[in-house]
């Protein structure tokens, strides 16, 4: 392990512990926080139990098809945007105030729209994630050296080799960071729209738990969600610390 891990795990062996004393002795009300290893006797309790199988399935096909389309979708409309000046020039005032809207207030015309269903959550969470992705994907492409662009043309490679082995090899870094930023919204754009108004998914049965003061449950939920999160991001990463050492980063 480097020593960055080293340090990464130190801290949150000390914050784990920290709130574990403090929730133990008593500093933390346990109507507030549970421990941390309430939490996670919780967590597989309500793993093992056999209805939580339905909404794990309801959040997470949900949250795939959500991640799939904006990752899938951003990446094609970053890169048109970035080929086409015009269309950047065009569309550039509205990607920087998009977040600035409360995309969540759409969610009840989404549902007048699309009806109940998973249908309203993935077009609610792509619309938050595929954003991101397209701004990752235009700043990549843009900080493409330009003594790469001039060596292909030099070797004569065509467009496509062109785009291939020089442009998304450059900007990979910053896609992938897009990727990542895509796959958080993602999860954070279901699960959210899970709280207002569905009927099934984890989010749902977070809030369910919060409003029946059922502490242990709502945080082993929210740690479930969490550890999903970090693993996948965690993958990415190893993925992109692997690219940059097979170019010599």
């Amino acid at each position: 392990m480097s020593k960055a891990g080293w340090i990464r795990t130190v801290v949150l062996v000390a914050a784990v512990g920290a709130l574990e004393i403090a929730c133990r002795t008593g500093a933390i009300p346990a109507t507030m926080v549970v421990a941390p290893s309430v939490m996670v006797l919780a967590l597989v309790h309500t793993l093992q139990s056999d209805e939580i199988g339905m909404h794990l399935r309801h959040t997470l096909s949900a949250v795939a098809i959500a991640m799939s389309l904006s990752i899938v979708g951003g990446f094609i409309i970053g890169f048109i945007l970035n080929w086409v000046p015009f269309l950047r020039r065009a569309f550039s005032p509205f990607l920087a105030a998009y977040y600035a809207i409360p995309h969540f207030a759409f969610y009840p015309l989404l549902i007048v729209i699309f009806g109940l269903g998973p249908l309203p959550l993935i077009v609610l969470a792509t619309l938050f994630a595929m954003v991101a992705m397209i701004l990752a994907t235009m700043a990549g492409l843009d900080r493409v050296p330009r003594v790469l662009l001039k060596t292909a043309r030099i070797h004569r490679l065509s467009l496509l080799q062109e785009i291939w082995r020089v442009r998304l090899p450059a900007a990979a870094p910053h896609i992938l960071s897009g990727l990542k930023l895509a796959v958080a919204y993602s999860f954070i754009g279901v699960i959210a729209g899970e709280f207002i108004l569905s009927t099934s998914g984890i989010g749902h049965e977070i809030a369910f738990a919060y409003d029946n003061f059922d502490n242990k449950r709502m945080y082993a939920l929210i740690l479930f969600v969490l550890a999903i999160v970090t693993t996948f991001n965690m993958a990415v990463f190893a993925w992109e610390r692997r690219m940059l050492r097979r170019r010599g980063a």
